[in-house]
């Protein structure tokens, strides 16, 4: 391990020690076996989705855990080989490596329980409510000391806490590893490819238990796996500096791209797993099984890919479960990693979860009239209305004469029926143009949305809108964009609460913290923005 890692620092050395445990000691892959499906390049396109569940092993255990608890409103279960409770690690490399793969540490169950209440009344991640009830499926073998047993049991007590529906297959004598008739490795093995026959269909298995019920799978795969450029769905369009490929895969049956109603499954690697790492290949692709049960039950499999980093923080191409690359919002919406991931899912139609039974939803279009932005110095002083909105947009961030620039959005919310709940909504933008990266000036900097219950002032925008205070102020955010549209986190509780059921909403648009550079965005010169609205 030194040999490789040279002389890192603390976090260095803790960082490479967690990524080599969780799939094993460093050893070359052997040559990729001829793929199943040969790759064709293509794009995400959208199709007729009625469902969206996520899959992993080990660091992609973790993450298909974070997608799901973060987006419950549009996971609609989960199948995790081999990992802890969600944001088990809590920012921190120590805890990851012994409370959440070891057992010397407590993970502090009730603790992780609680941060989750949290942060969904914080509008941080979607309502706890939308995990009751969910299929979960968890496996963990009994010959696993990479992951031992009584962390995976940990997730199961944390998701029976919300009363998920769990099925957990602990008594298998498996290694670490993803469980698949297609495994090249015997079932108590701890080795690359990291996928095990156990004498066991796991994908039919957990498939059934998440679907309800499967028919048996296809003797080989029929349906197209098309290769994707991951960097347009990732925040600031690019995969690399998010430890993610460029290269990312999708499986579509032949019945899904002739418009039958599918199923989205994200299935994600676990490290050393990945596409790019050391001729790894479409491995996991291709032995994981989920294709030849994609062709029978109308799945769409979407297999994002990340990779190592050029640094010591993710060496073996991992998945983001302890908050590498200083992104701490990892486990939640903004995280760098989650939001690419949702991209390709809402790519494919999968975004907006199911709406709720005798429920609805709105999409409103914002009051171009009504539309504008507001520019100010750094202390709020000399404010005046932008006046380049025709010509290029809706600014954000600092422009060229130093000056911080704000955006008004107006909505027309008496639609939404006045004897319903609202559950969930977010706001959309279209990217116009830009210069610089304000989400980076300074680092780590976020732009929020801000919910006024009626106008700030006047409904047109005016100087004093760049100040003044709104009903619910920092309701979500909006995470780095580069090209396209992109929707924001979910409206917290009290941004719901102060969407105005009799007239007018306003939202205003503002980043964290000034720049310290010139760096700004324009949205929608030529496209109003939008206010999704699911009530029931």
């Amino acid at each position: 391990m030194n040999s490789f890692l040279g002389r890192p620092g603390v976090r260095g050395r803790a960082a490479a020690v967690l990524a080599a445990a969780l799939l094993g000691a460093l050893v070359a892959v052997p040559a990729p076996r001829a793929t199943a499906v040969p790759p064709v390049p293509g794009e995400l396109k959208s199709y007729a989705v009625d469902g969206v569940y996520s899959a992993g092993i080990s660091s992609g255990g973790y993450m298909a855990t974070q997608l799901h608890v973060a987006y419950s409103g549009t996971f609609d279960g989960s199948a995790v080989f081999a990992s802890g409770p969600y944001h088990c690690a809590r920012n921190n490399l120590d805890t990851a490596l012994n409370a959440c793969m070891n057992t010397t540490q407590d993970p502090q169950l009730a603790q992780l329980e609680q941060t989750t209440v949290d942060r969904a009344a914080q509008g941080a991640i979607d309502d706890v409510a939308g995990l009751s009830g969910d299929p979960v499926y968890l496996f963990s073998g009994t010959g696993d000391a990479t992951v031992k047993q009584p962390v995976v049991s940990a997730l199961a007590d944390y998701y029976a806490h919300f009363g998920a529906n769990v099925l957990y297959d602990k008594g298998t004598a498996a290694g670490h590893a993803w469980i698949s008739p297609l495994g090249p490795n015997a079932c108590t093995a701890t080795a690359t490819p990291f996928i095990n026959n156990c004498g066991i269909d796991a994908e039919r298995t957990f498939l059934g238990h998440l679907l309800g019920s499967v028919k048996a799978p296809a003797a080989a795969p029929g349906g197209s796996l098309i290769r994707f450029d991951q960097n347009r769905y990732v925040p600031g369009g690019r995969a690399k500096a998010v430890s993610m490929d460029e290269t990312g895969f999708v499986y579509v049956p032949q019945s899904c791209a002739n418009n039958a109603t599918c199923k989205v499954v994200v299935a994600l690697h676990g490290c050393k797993q990945g596409y790019s790492y050391q001729g790894f290949g479409t491995t996991f692709l291709d032995k994981a099984h989920l294709n030849e049960h994609a062709d029978t039950n109308d799945l769409i499999v979407l297999y994002p890919q990340a990779i190592p980093t050029t640094t010591l923080d993710n060496p073996n191409g991992c998945w983001n479960w302890w908050g590498y690359l200083g992104d701490s919002a990892y486990s939640r919406h903004g995280g760098k990693q989650i939001e690419a991931i949702m991209s390709m899912v809402r790519a494919l139609g999968g975004g907006g979860g199911e709406t709720p039974p005798g429920g609805g939803s709105v999409t409103l279009s914002s009051i171009d009239a009504e539309d504008g932005y507001t520019k100010a110095a750094a202390d709020g002083s000399g404010a005046a209305v932008g006046t380049l909105e025709g010509t290029f947009g809706l600014a954000l961030g600092r422009g060229t004469d130093a000056k911080f620039n704000r955006t008004v959005l107006s909505f027309d919310t008496s639609a939404i029926p006045a004897d319903k709940t609202i559950t969930r909504a977010y706001v959309t933008l279209t990217r116009s143009s830009g210069s610089g990266d304000p989400w980076a000036s300074p680092v780590g900097n976020r732009l929020l949305v801000d919910v006024q219950n009626g106008c700030l002032g006047g409904c047109s925008v005016a100087p004093s809108d760049w100040a003044a205070p709104a009903t619910a102020q920092g309701a979500a955010e909006v995470a780095s964009f580069t090209t396209g549209s992109k929707a924001s986190t979910n409206l917290s509780p009290a941004g719901l609460g102060a969407v105005n059921r009799s007239g007018r909403t306003q939202i205003r648009l503002r980043f964290e913290r000034n720049q310290t550079a010139f760096a700004h965005l324009f949205v929608n010169r030529n496209t109003r923005a939008t206010l999704t609205v699911e009530y029931r």
